[in-house]
């Protein structure tokens, strides 16, 4: 018989009625070629449009980061230093210790081919400065730690909403089947203000809550069995519960607590084999591990969750949420700088400069970082006036939710750019406001989400991350 060649035609019919057929519809369903059947209760019709972004990093500065000490420069500061604040209206603080206006504590400088100014507080951060975004025009609603962290992280200033990775994870899913969607890194030293409520699902489904590791000893608590298990056993023993389950939904109907602990279990199985191996730093190399402090003390803690947030992402997990500092009544483990700013700050920025500056670079160089969106925020900046008496010049700055700064990075932003700007002192934003909202439609657009249209029926509600408001920062983007 003569040879007779398989055309492109003939090569697909093929593989669409074999195994092949069915490993190429599980990869184009997961890179989002092609969608699954829709399942009551998902997320419908996601992407709605072309994403730049695939996966998120976001770095939470707990306490509040002094925009005038970091990214925010204002020479007139240094004219105005000793006096007190002339304004029409007296400030809004959270403790209503109105002093002296105080000069930036570190200097600012221009910093790479984009001229961005930067302080001297984030040195290595700094040489990544063609690579950022900054916001210097951020306004928030509280001045109060525990509801303006849960603002940030979900929008609205109560508990009981889901944060962004939730909404995330329900909308977009995981790019792996045997990882969490949603991982967060809490600081070894405390919680958030609020606690895991800023890694909450809400009244999304159960399983898109974050999942937090631990850095150090094991990743997960109780995630292997107390005494080693027969596989034959093992097999058994699930076979059985997932028969019982089944019977109890046949009988019951379907509860959404018990399939989220249906399939946590599930993935927990799945996570048995792939936690070891994504938390095991000890495969990298020398080199990796000296870029991201790794080995220092003073920079180790973050140096090792940044680390492993880059393996988590290769690892396909969509979005890894990284705390830097505890809840508020902790000022030595936060950046909450009411005493003394300059302590504080350079405590803080200490033990996470080099570690994020190597996330940026390493992720750039593996050609990660045009597809993946870098976040740091904090619940609000500082004030201008120091936290004392009117008539001495203290080290200390109060809460400021009038104005204060954030950056980004990758996923299709503008970068080298700013955006915005706080008056003459950096009290209060006069251009381009950008609100949460505002923030988190914007990112949702980057992952290719109209924020209007991912929402979630709740309570007589049509309910979305960004409720009634927000407009996507169209200037930001590329």
């Amino acid at each position: 018989m003569p040879y007779e060649p398989i055309t492109r035609r003939r090569m697909l019919d093929f593989s669409s009625g074999s195994l092949t057929g069915t490993a190429l519809a599980s990869m184009l369903l997961r890179d989002g070629v092609v969608r699954a059947e829709i399942v009551p209760g998902e997320a419908q019709d996601v992407p709605h449009h072309l994403p730049t972004a695939k996966r998120v990093v976001h770095l939470c500065l707990c306490g509040g980061l002094s925009h005038l000490d970091s990214f925010d420069y204002k020479p007139e500061l240094a004219r105005f230093h000793g006096k007190s604040l002339e304004a029409s209206e007296r400030p809004e603080t959270f403790f209503n210790q109105i002093g002296l206006i105080r000069k930036n504590d570190w200097e600012f400088r221009q910093r790479g081919q984009s001229g961005l100014w930067m302080s001297d507080l984030f040195p290595h951060l700094a040489e990544r400065a063609d690579d950022l975004t900054i916001v210097r025009s951020m306004v928030t609603e509280s001045a109060n730690h525990t509801p303006a962290t849960f603002e940030e992280n979900s929008g609205f200033r109560l508990n009981g909403f889901p944060v962004m990775g939730s909404w995330i994870s329900w909308g977009l899913g995981c790019e792996t089947d045997d990882l969490p969607s949603y991982v967060v890194l809490p600081d070894g030293r405390g919680l958030p203000a609020g606690g895991t409520i800023n890694w909450s699902n809400g009244f999304l489904p159960a399983q898109h809550q974050g999942t937090a590791f631990q850095v150090n000893g094991a990743a997960i608590r109780d995630l292997f069995p107390a005494r080693e298990v027969a596989a034959q056993q093992e097999r058994a023993s699930r076979d059985l519960l997932a028969r019982m389950n089944q019977r109890h939904m046949d009988l019951v109907g379907v509860e959404d607590s018990l399939q989220a602990r249906i399939r946590s279990y599930e993935l927990a199985a799945k996570m048995q084999l792939a936690v070891p191996e994504v938390t095991d730093l000890n495969q990298e190399t020398e080199a990796t591990r000296a870029l991201y402090g790794v080995d220092r003390e003073e920079t180790a803690d973050f140096g090792r969750r940044c680390l492993l947030t880059r393996r988590l992402l290769e690892h396909g997990v969509r979005f890894v949420q990284l705390f830097s500092g505890g809840s508020f009544g902790s000022p030595r483990i936060n950046w909450d700088g009411h005493e003394d700013v300059r302590e504080n700050h350079s405590r803080e920025a200490g033990r996470m400069d080099q570690p994020v500056a190597a996330l940026l670079k390493d992720l750039k160089d593996r050609g990660m970082l045009q597809d993946t969106l870098v976040l740091c925020t904090t619940e609000f900046g500082r004030t201008p006036f120091t936290q004392s008496s009117e008539f001495v010049v203290g080290a200390g700055r109060d809460h400021n939710m009038y104005g204060f700064s954030i950056w980004m990075a990758g996923g299709g932003l503008k970068p080298g750019t700013a955006y915005g700007s706080t008056d003459e002192i950096g009290w209060k934003t006069v251009e381009k406001p950008v609100h949460w909202y505002d923030y988190h439609a914007t990112v949702l657009h980057l992952l290719g989400i109209d924020h209007e249209r991912l929402t979630y029926y709740h309570n007589g509600i049509q309910r979305r991350l960004t409720n009634v408001h927000g407009e996507v920062v169209r200037d930001l983007l590329r």
